[in-house]
């Protein structure tokens, strides 16, 4: 007999986004997928991200515990009245679902297309075809159930951060450490881009699973690793950290995002809404950080900055 698992789905406004995976990611372990309204291009071999829809935020919990299920939906249900109660973006009624664990390895995977970022970065969804041109770096992944696909504006302005880096020739034999790594997409394009020791830090095992098999698929495990664990780590300081998080955890991790940092190192922070800009800038540039650069997405910013001493 397969396992159930029921998948909590919430459509949420692009700003209500952060706020709605944090109360789905309390009740499901396994995280959240977040997967932004999008319009298919190029004959269906390419997608559009449209930010002014809502995105569907995504989390499963296994049903065979009815107990445990119920609880996780009645507490999800409570914490998301609380917020709706506040008014301030839309955000829709929890829908639930049973899903059988052999379907469900494949039922989200109509909602990733394959997606061009910046000038030469394909990310190419393992289920997927696409025709490379020369110059293009493609990345073919399969997310399962870790976050980071590419769709969504932190991903995005991470990856096309890390483009820059590499045209700038601070990838080239770098270090990286990619914190919160999820499917490893930032950990594979970092080492796809030149680096030569990348580590993937990631509290969830099951991020952890996903960055190895993805680092494997794009044939770049030698240069790629992952484990459960979080900064600090002993295995810095790295070139370049890759901090894909919310404002709030980049406010407390400032000093460790720091000491993780050689002199004159690069870190990308993303998962910033706008309103929330000035705190992280505040709290980098106390821990010794320079912003180098700012790129935004909707209502989402990702800033670069550079250690100094």
């Amino acid at each position: 007999m397969t396992d159930l698992w029921l998948e909590l789905a919430v459509s949420a406004d692009t700003e209500a986004v952060e706020a709605v995976s944090e109360i789905l990611s309390r009740v499901a372990p396994g995280g959240v997928s977040v997967e932004p309204a999008f319009d298919l291009v190029d004959e269906g071999l390419g997608a559009r991200v449209d930010p002014s829809r809502p995105a569907i935020v995504r989390a499963y919990v296994r049903a065979s515990d009815r107990d445990v299920a119920g609880e996780a939906v009645r507490q999800a249900e409570a914490d998301l009245g609380h917020l709706q109660a506040f008014g301030l973006r839309p955000i829709g009624e929890l829908q639930t679902r049973e899903i059988h664990e052999a379907d469900w390895a494949n039922a989200w995977k109509r909602h990733f297309p394959v997606l061009r970022l910046g000038r030469r970065l394909v990310i190419r969804p393992t289920w997927r075809r696409h025709r490379p041109v020369p110059g293009e770096v493609v990345i073919a992944l399969d997310p399962g159930m870790a976050f980071g696909t590419g769709l969504h504006p932190t991903t995005r302005l991470c990856l096309v951060g890390l483009e820059r880096l590499a045209d700038d020739g601070r990838l080239t034999g770098a270090t990286v450490v990619d914190v919160g790594c999820g499917s490893g997409i930032l950990s594979v394009a970092a080492a796809r881009f030149g680096a030569t020791r990348v580590l993937g830090l990631d509290i969830d095992a099951i991020a952890v699973e996903a960055t190895t098999a993805n680092a494997r698929r794009n044939h770049v495990a030698r240069r790629v690793r992952a484990r459960e664990g979080s900064l600090p780590t002993s295995d810095g300081p790295f070139d370049v950290i890759l901090a894909n998080l919310i404002a709030g955890l980049l406010v407390r991790m400032a000093a460790a995002l720091h000491e993780a940092t050689l002199p004159g190192g690069r870190l990308l922070a993303s998962g910033i809404f706008t309103d929330r800009e000035p705190e992280v800038r505040r709290a980098l540039a106390a821990a010794g950080f320079q912003l180098t650069g700012r790129d935004a997405d909707g209502d989402w910013v990702a800033l670069e900055a550079e250690r100094i001493d």
